[in-house]
């Protein structure tokens, strides 16, 4: 499993994580689409900002491989904002390629690309 060093581990002051430690001993967590409602709670939204922001940072719009970000924070982007980069794609697959879909993802969270974001 690659671990993407220099990458979150979680939300500041929360435990909202955004990689895990090691592999799964007992299988891998499979990367789902989940749909993300109006009603979501400020902190979940904080949550998959601060995620999505730490993605553009690290991988821009080069494809970047699952490795160690975690599969739940991930599910809650994919298939809009992160897109499946291998054909066919595995989502039980450390290994997995994805790719930011950069359109779909300055429309949902155009505050993660500010450069004043990390400053």
């Amino acid at each position: 499993m690659i671990k993407h060093r220099g990458f979150p581990g979680r939300l500041p002051g929360s435990d909202f994580q955004f990689t895990i430690r090691r592999a799964n001993p007992r299988g891998v967590t499979p990367i789902v689409r989940r749909d993300r409602y109006a009603d979501r709670k400020p902190a979940d939204r904080r949550a998959d900002l601060h995620f999505m922001a730490a993605l553009w940072h690290h991988f821009g719009t080069e494809p970047f491989a699952r490795g160690n970000l975690d599969a739940g924070r991930l599910s809650w982007l994919f298939g809009r904002e992160v897109l499946p980069y291998d054909d066919p794609f595995d989502p039980e697959d450390y290994d997995a390629q994805l790719v930011i879909d950069e359109r779909a993802a300055r429309m949902a969270f155009p505050e993660a690309f500010d450069p004043e974001f990390w400053a």
